[in-house]
């Protein structure tokens, strides 16, 4: 399908909606931010749904802090204090969440149109040159972000970029998923299955202490299949702070692409399996949607209606020696794909 025009932003920069499509998938993606507006994948009937939230249109997503679908950068997740210190040098990003720098500051790459490079019916190619000193990050920054179907049932996006000063790299997509469809209410239903077996331990600003936790005999234990909800309320500290799970889960070590995640929904019998290359996993249950934000589908979005699995490095790991690096140098290259397979059981 031909690129459809999907506005102008604020500024007045021209946006369009690529579509990808196999016989089993059709993936909406805006160059605008990057934004995965739609995916429909079939339900165990064949009937296709639309399995994503975003929102209505341009101007909600220009206005909406939730991030939907969108390509997350330079830094996912969030930056302690919005300070780091690279080759003995100290940074100060944008506080833009409390205290700290968050998915890349107020302007971060969510809120960028980007460069379409490629177009084609199973394959979109955006890039952009983020600048030295853009949200404070070093460094420029050339991007590459392929989203592809490779397979009938599955989408991929690979992640490419080189940098011309060290810097800091952290790219995710913020997908929110509900595999009964966009609109359908609550995800706690939704059982999942993550191969971790710890979490990072978070204070009361949400920002990595160092801590790692096991999940064994906790709340965050989804190392067999487990509905959402069945622990969701469990009186847990962590689970307080971030009012629902916000937490990022510690792959088992290994830089292939491997299967990280698995949930699956009972109605429907649409199932999704996660894969990357990338060390951490963040599960998000939609926590901060108050029912404020009017839907794709025309309805209001509330705390628990999606579910997000953020494949990531880590939080604020710049400021832990310990946690798997995201510095990037000019003599390297930033490479990284994480996949979203869709079955029906």
């Amino acid at each position: 399908m031909a690129p459809e025009p999907y506005g102008r932003t604020r500024t007045g920069e021209a946006v369009t909606r690529h579509t990808l499509s196999s016989p089993l998938l059709r993936v909406q993606i805006l160059d605008y931010g990057g934004i995965v507006a739609r995916i429909e994948a079939p339900d165990r009937t064949g009937s296709a749904a639309n399995v994503v939230l975003g929102a209505a249109d341009l101007a909600g997503y220009e206005a909406s802090d939730a991030h939907f679908g969108a390509i997350i950068g330079r830094y996912a997740n969030r930056i302690g204090q919005g300070r780091f210190t690279l080759d003995g040098q100290v940074f100060q990003l944008p506080q833009n969440a409390g205290r700290n720098a968050m998915h890349g500051g107020p302007r971060g790459f969510d809120r960028h149109v980007w460069r379409v490079e490629a177009a084609e019916v199973r394959r979109l190619v955006l890039t952009r040159r983020s600048p030295d000193g853009e949200q404070g990050f070093p460094g420029n920054l050339d991007i590459r972000v392929t989203y592809s179907l490779p397979e009938d049932d599955t989408l991929a996006i690979d992640y490419a970029a080189r940098t011309d000063r060290p810097t800091i790299l952290n790219l995710t997509n913020h997908s929110y998923f509900n595999l009964a469809g966009e609109g359908a209410g609550s995800v706690l239903d939704h059982a999942v299955t993550i191969e971790a077996d710890a979490v990072l331990v978070t204070d009361a600003h949400q920002v990595p202490t160092g801590a790692i936790r096991p999940v064994a005999g906790t709340p965050f234990d989804f190392r067999e299949s487990t509905p959402l909800g069945a622990r969701i309320r469990t009186a847990d500290s962590q689970l307080a702070l971030a009012h629902g799970y916000d937490h990022t889960y510690v792959l088992r070590p290994g830089d292939a692409l491997r299967p990280v995640a698995r949930a699956t929904e009972p109605r429907s019998g649409r199932g999704l399996v996660v894969a990357t290359t990338l060390p951490g996993l963040q599960l998000y249950t939609a926590n901060m949607l108050d029912g404020t934000v009017t839907g794709s589908g025309g309805g209001l979005y509330r705390a628990g209606d999606a579910v997000c699995f953020e494949a990531q490095g880590f939080p604020d790991a710049p400021n832990h020696p310990d946690f798997p690096s995201t510095a990037l140098r000019p003599d390297e290259v930033y490479a990284a794909r994480t996949t979203y397979r869709f079955t029906v059981a």
